[in-house]
């Protein structure tokens, strides 16, 4: 695209091309259509249109857009194709319609009825809907729940990964009541467990480890090891160590610890500690292991997870799905439910493997009337690395608008006011991007209340500010890789069928 334009037909021109791409891009993938809600339809057409926008570098076109008094289409995420009508009618004086097209009134209306759907409905004052974690020590104090849900909490968060079926029915009661007594409503969201991928050692002790120092990692249950002289850690997931390749990097511990394969023998990965970020060199039992290089094949629905899914199925208005891939555990996760009631899925968004295949969960998701994702920043920093991880949850959030899907931000929202009372100001303007969302979750804390009441003032706050921003379009690799990719499998499934013919 040229540098400078000098009068309007020029962007015409180039807005048509766009135009024309974008409607080539949504024939070729009309596929995907077919197994799509109804009430998702239109909005899967305008994940492809943007999806395709990002793949093209459309600076000029926007500059030029912007000169001239336009829309330079960095904030329609929601209404792409009819954006690009409403400046054509401008251009052209001409009154353009279109059939299953999303505009700026189709979308708002359409995003405001799944987050409103999915979440509940927001109280007249309140700006976001709030998650927070369910603790067992506020079991026996009423109050709590209802401080809570008057300070802004209008969803529970129960973790199956912890307690057990009589706490979290205790739980949901206790909500109930509360919910009772203040007059508000309460959704109940249960996060199923997923496979733990955590260290397993000897009788539970903690082992002394230094930079430059090899140890064993195994997933197999092993009394003693494969005869080499390194301190022997176990994998809570059997049939993971077998699976990984030398200079591939294994993190333990929130990242506080990081290693590299240096080679398999069977069932065992001789690792290298390259560095360790905690004030004493020691391993501990239970701590969580992430493989951010290594593409691993794991049931991500455990025999646990499946154990939950009764009690899931007749308490929860959502169910959290944690270390998601690919489709197709979202295929088995709808499949296990079988004849049960299925609550919306919420898909956490964890891992490489999610972040690479984003665009393809969300048109699985669509196939479902509600569905929402999660942006676990926790395991996904350490995943992608902790610089990407701004840019990687501005994407999703571009994304999930794109699809009309609602978005929860996750993991670590005023941690530190949560537990000490004190906020840092890093973490203030971490809360208030946050905004950005539908939901915020906060985990749990002795200084809950007080953390709920700050966010939802800082979000009053953000709330009363326009976008003084103007987003600059570049190619996205979430955007190119599913675009790119699903052209090629198109291109290969064509040529079979003339082969085929042949």
């Amino acid at each position: 695209m040229s540098e400078t334009y000098s009068n309007s037909s020029e962007i015409l021109n180039e807005l048509k091309k766009v135009k024309n791409l974008l409607l080539e891009k949504e024939k070729a993938f009309e596929h995907l259509f077919e197994s799509i809600h109804p009430d998702h339809q239109i909005n899967a057409r305008n994940l492809i249109h943007y999806l395709t926008l990002r793949t093209m570098d459309i600076k000029s076109l926007q500059n030029g857009l912007h000169a001239f008094g336009l829309s330079s289409l960095s904030i329609s995420e929601s209404h792409i194709m009819g954006q690009i009508n409403a400046i054509l009618q401008v251009l052209t004086r001409r009154i353009i319609k279109e059939d299953a097209v999303s505009t700026y009134a189709y979308a708002r209306q359409s995003v405001n009825q799944k987050i409103n759907g999915l979440f509940g409905p927001k109280a007249s004052k309140k700006h976001r809907h709030i998650m927070v974690t369910m603790d067992s020590k506020w079991l026996n104090n009423n109050e709590k729940f209802e401080a809570l849900l008057n300070a802004g909490m209008n969803i529970a968060r129960v973790n199956c990964a912890h307690d057990e079926p009589v706490t979290w029915s205790k739980f949901i009661e206790n909500i109930r009541l509360a919910s009772t007594a203040t007059g508000i409503p309460c959704k109940i969201y249960m996060d199923l467990a997923g496979p733990k991928i955590r260290t397993i050692l000897k009788n539970k002790k903690a082992i002394s480890i230094h930079k430059g120092e090899k140890i064993l990692l195994t997933s197999k249950s092993r009394k003693k090891g494969s005869g080499l002289k390194y301190q022997l850690v176990g994998c809570s997931v059997r049939n993971l160590t077998n699976q990984l390749k030398p200079g591939e990097r294994v993190y333990f511990d929130d990242g506080l610890i990081k290693s590299e394969v240096v080679e398999i023998i069977d069932d065992f990965a001789v690792l290298e500690i390259l560095s360790i970020a905690s004030e004493k060199p020691r391993l501990k039992h239970g701590k969580g292991i992430n493989f951010p290089n290594s593409t691993l094949q794991f049931p991500s629905l455990t025999k646990y997870d499946k154990e939950c899914l009764p009690f899931i199925s007749e308490n929860a208005d959502m169910v959290g799905y944690s270390f998601v891939k690919d489709k197709t555990d979202i295929q088995l996760l709808r499949e296990t439910f079988g004849e049960m009631k299925k609550p919306p899925i919420i898909i956490k968004i964890e891992n490489v493997q999610a972040v690479y295949n984003f665009p393809s969960l969300l048109f699985e998701c669509m196939k479902d009337e509600m569905a929402g994702v999660m942006i676990a920043r926790g395991d996904l920093a350490i995943e992608i690395g902790f610089e990407k991880l701004s840019e990687i949850q501005e994407e999703i959030l571009w994304i999930c608008e794109a699809a009309h899907i609602p978005v929860i931000w996750a993991t670590q929202v005023l941690e530190n006011l949560n537990k000490t009372g004190l906020a840092t100001r890093s973490e203030i303007t971490d809360a208030a991007r946050s905004s950005g969302a539908d939901c915020v979750m906060l985990n749990k804390g002795k200084n809950i209340v007080k953390t709920v009441k700050t966010l939802q003032n800082i979000f009053g706050r953000m709330g009363n500010h326009q976008y003084k921003k103007r987003f600059v379009f570049r190619p996205l690799t979430i955007a190119t890789k599913f675009i790119d990719d699903s052209a090629v499998e198109e291109e290969e499934s064509e040529e079979t069928i003339v082969q085929t013919e042949s």
